[in-house]
């Protein structure tokens, strides 16, 4: 089995397929930001080219390549990769980048004779283009060479290319894999418990926040402001809309956290609505969540869990960002002004 938290299934059917070397040409693997796309898709590569007897070892010298992205047959492209004049503001995996790195390289054996994997992060980024290039490689995919496609989007994809690609469907992972995770890697018990319901079945993000404490400082500030968002009056959450809109064209995955957030907020108002305060994920604001629970009846906190379910979705489907935010402050309920600190 690859060493992968949780994701039994998908984990499964690729050690399965290794085993009777059976292994398809292209894989669409799809999940939530931070679920675990881009660690199955490197573990993947590792044990393709791994030569230990039990692979992937995750130690060899090829497997370290291939994690630190220096292996010069596992490839990763994505937004941004290629260096131009225009490379920083482009908001599309561009066609250049898919002829340079996939269609040049693939044609060629791999240098160290194992397989060449070439992983497209955000796959859903890719241009028309773009996309239309990579099918004709995947329509006529060369021996041992892999396409992993990893998307938090699969519906932005052309259905060409998703029907030329074996599906994985990445499930968010139980709390208590990720907090056993966490704490074999040496994390603290309390934060290993609290990240792993911060996560929301997400292991990327935990492991993250383990290591980075950047990220739980920018997660404090957004509790902070989204707190205060609950409890302001329309005129302010129309200013929050039009800022969270003005940013989403070039920080779609920013604003796309910020959501995710904010549902998490309301589901915890749920859980002390209705009396299970110790099922709510944001244990350490707590207190605050009390405070803005009373603001609310059930009905209400439903309403706001409705109004950000549809605006995430809508966003998901590229629908204007602006009218979606705008609609959905409107459909969320309005406390009245108190004052929240995170």
């Amino acid at each position: 089995m690859l060493p992968i938290i949780g994701h039994e299934l998908a984990v499964g059917r690729l050690s399965m397929a290794l085993f009777k070397s059976s292994l398809g040409h292209a894989y669409l693997i799809r999940g939530r930001p931070s679920i675990g796309k881009m660690t199955l898709a490197l573990t993947l590569a590792q044990a393709l080219n791994c030569r230990q007897q039990e692979a992937p070892c995750g130690v060899c010298p090829t497997c370290q390549r291939i994690v630190v992205g220096s292996h010069p047959d596992v490839q990763v492209v994505a937004l941004g990769d290629v260096t131009d004049d225009k490379s920083n503001s482009r908001t599309e995996i561009s066609i250049k980048q898919v002829r340079d790195v996939i269609q040049h390289w693939a044609n060629l054996p791999a240098f160290e004779g194992g397989y060449r994997v070439f992983i497209i992060g955000g796959a859903e980024m890719l241009s028309h283009e773009a996309a239309n290039c990579l099918l004709k490689t995947l329509e006529e995919p060369p021996e041992k060479v892999i396409f992993l496609l990893l998307s938090s989007e699969p519906s932005r994809l052309p259905e060409t290319v998703i029907s030329r690609c074996q599906r994985l469907d990445l499930k968010p992972v139980v709390a208590a894999k990720i907090e056993k995770a966490l704490l074999a890697r040496g994390c603290k018990e309390e934060k290993s418990f609290l990240l792993s319901r911060l996560s929301r079945g997400c292991p990327g993000w935990a492991l993250e926040a383990a290591e980075d404490d950047s990220v739980m400082e920018r997660r404090k500030e957004h509790m902070g402001g989204l707190l205060e968002l609950l409890s302001s009056n329309l005129e302010a959450r129309f200013e929050f809309a039009e800022d969270l809109s003005a940013r989403f064209a070039k920080k779609r995955a920013e604003v796309q956290e910020r959501i995710d957030v904010l549902l998490g907020i309301w589901r915890d108002l749920l859980m002390l609505k209705v009396g299970m305060s110790s099922e709510i994920n944001n244990l350490d604001c707590k207190d605050s969540m009390q405070l803005l629970a009373g603001k609310f009846d059930i009905r209400g906190i439903r309403k706001g869990i409705d109004a950000v379910n549809d605006a995430s979705k809508q966003l998901r489907r590229n629908a204007n960002p602006r009218l979606v935010l705008e609609i959905m402050m409107l459909d969320m309920p309005v406390a009245g002004l108190i004052k929240i600190k995170a």
